[in-house]
């Protein structure tokens, strides 16, 4: 058994040797679509499936070479991230040869033809084209001006489909083992759905890259940095970290640097260190001798009294011990 075979493994929804009940059961999850067995090859389909509130991860192979022909997605951008084998793609006028360093991202609204080959295995990731459109106009901080469309291959030898693949991989680890029934909320409980939207975005050439980018530039991610600033003040006490900030924001961890410096003044982390620092100095002027410095430094995400006092002294030109 190779490395990616266990793969969402509690969430396996078919194994079949039958072409139609593949292709019923795959197109229940997908789309409609055409699937002929080419000749001389043995079927053996195994599919992978954990389903969230607008995104899946999916993790498919046929075992033979198929010739799949779904036409438009219509509803839904797919990323296909080949973990093994190989696969020619024909999408947007444009043909690519996928492998594990090479993977496609098709678009809802343009018509897509595949032959698989028998020793490909997949990993994708299923996007509702109604959500990606909400996170793309989070990203842009504007309304846009029309669908968002991506480039069709996707280098995986490059540092940007690099974390793609990375962040897919990393949400089929985390939800593989949790079994859940039929329209289970796990992949939105584990608030991976706006992040792998985002870091697509982020990391795939599109129609909207140049918008991003500008947006990024000039400060327009407002909406996000809210979200950003919300949850550093809610849960500043806890032990949260750079990707914690971005993935509730749904900005990839760049971008939502470049915005906050914009907005802000200072990087995320340097925010979360002045909201601790400003909630300490307020149990410190209220505490009448009630709680210790250290009590108050913990109660505020510190974990190192050294560290909240020479922060605090800093911030405030005297230590904690001299407030009154």
């Amino acid at each position: 058994m190779g490395l990616h075979d266990t793969l969402l493994g509690a969430h396996r929804v078919l194994h079949t040797r039958d072409l139609d009940e593949a292709r019923q059961a795959v197109a229940r999850r997908y789309c409609d679509h055409r699937l002929d067995l080419v000749a001389g090859n043995s079927l053996e389909v195994t599919h992978r499936h954990a389903r969230g509130a607008h995104v899946s991860l999916n993790v498919l192979s046929y075992g033979a070479d198929v010739a799949i022909d779904p036409g438009e997605l219509k509803d839904f951008y797919l990323l296909q991230l080949p973990l093994r084998g190989s696969a020619k793609i024909s999408h947007r006028g444009e043909d690519v040869d996928a492998n594990p360093q090479c993977g496609t991202l098709l678009n809802p609204d343009r018509p897509t033809r595949m032959l698989w080959r028998g020793d490909c295995l997949k990993l994708m990731v299923q996007i509702d084209a109604a959500f990606l459109t909400e996170v793309a106009i989070d990203a842009c901080g504007a309304a846009l001006p029309g669908p968002v469309r991506f480039d069709p291959k996707v280098d995986l030898a490059r540092e940007a489909g690099q974390r793609l693949l990375t962040l897919a991989l990393a949400a089929a680890r985390v939800v593989g083992d949790r079994p859940g029934q039929p329209g289970s909320q796990g992949l939105p409980q584990l608030a991976l759905e706006r992040q792998l939207a985002a870091a697509m975005l982020e990391a795939q050439p599109s129609n909207i890259s140049h918008l991003i980018d500008r947006a990024a530039r000039t400060g327009i991610c407002t909406r996000s940095v809210r979200r950003a600033i919300a949850f550093v003040q809610e849960r500043h006490h806890e032990d949260i970290c750079l990707d914690d900030i971005a993935l509730a924001a749904g900005l990839h961890r760049r971008t939502l640097q470049t915005a906050f410096q914009q907005h802000m003044g200072v990087t995320p982390m340097q925010y979360l260190r002045d909201v601790r620092l400003d909630h300490a100095r307020f149990h410190l002027l209220r505490r009448h001798n009630r709680a210790s410095v250290g009590e108050i430094a913990y109660d505020c995400g510190y974990s190192h009294l050294g560290r909240f006092s020479r922060d605090f002294r800093a911030r405030f030109g005297e230590s904690p011990r001299e407030v009154r």
